[in-house]
């Protein structure tokens, strides 16, 4: 067992090798990838994304370590999601014990440190991101206000084949419900935890547009114009 200076010192270590990353974070349907296109557009920054980096980890995970995001495994779409409420949903989600936190640094450590990363990904929260930063101003968190994010995932599901594939056969309104249902609670668990480490939390609404909202971000992130 390592003592408390020791924890301390390894975490120093580890954010000092993270210095160079900016963190994209928050709740599901505030526009975390659009924003990160148009920064990757203008700026000098490789994005990412952690969505698409969830398929490696579940071949990575092992259900000792890792068993809310190795019980994903083999389900079928929609099967994390049916016969269960929208907090049993929230309960079991793997971000919120902290089980994807190692996969992105590990991820994020293979990768190279010349340049600035942005991550793109909703699924770490303040308590698990905290340890990682030299500074608070590397990260933020986007959350949607309510009837934006209900348009957002409105318009993403709206298409057939893309309900299908996330909630197989079943009925997409219920599911929509069920998750934004489960998208407030992790909401609400990311505003308390920002207030706790003094991270900074945005209200995505609509109000200011996409492109000035990543011109904000790029200012808050030291990024650099593209040549």
């Amino acid at each position: 067992m390592t003592s408390p200076s020791s924890d301390s010192e390894t975490s120093r270590e580890l954010s000092d090798r993270l210095a160079h990353v900016r963190w994209l974070a928050g709740g599901t349907g505030s526009g975390k990838s659009t924003l990160a296109h148009l920064l990757a557009d203008r700026y000098d920054v490789e994005v990412y994304n952690g969505d698409r980096a969830e398929h490696s980890w579940l071949t990575r995970c092992t259900p000792q370590r890792h068993p809310r995001l190795a019980a994903m495994r083999g389900v079928p779409p929609g099967g994390m999601w049916a016969g269960r409420t929208a907090q049993e949903v929230f309960r079991a989600m793997a971000s919120l014990h902290g089980e994807t936190t190692g996969f992105l640094v590990e991820d994020l450590l293979a990768m190279p440190a010349d340049h600035i990363v942005l991550v793109d990904y909703f699924g770490i929260l303040p308590n698990h991101l905290a340890p990682l930063l030299c500074r608070p101003d590397q990260a933020v968190f986007l959350l949607p206000a309510p009837p934006f994010r209900q348009a957002a995932l409105g318009a993403r599901y709206a298409d057939p084949a893309r309900a299908r594939a996330t909630w197989g056969r079943n009925d997409t309104a219920t599911m929509l419900v069920k998750r934004l249902t489960r998208d407030a609670l992790w909401d609400e668990e990311v505003r308390r935890q920002a207030d706790d480490h003094r991270l900074d939390t945005i209200t995505v609404d609509g109000s200011t547009p996409a492109t000035d909202l990543a011109d904000q971000l790029a200012a808050r992130f030291g990024l650099a114009r593209r040549t």
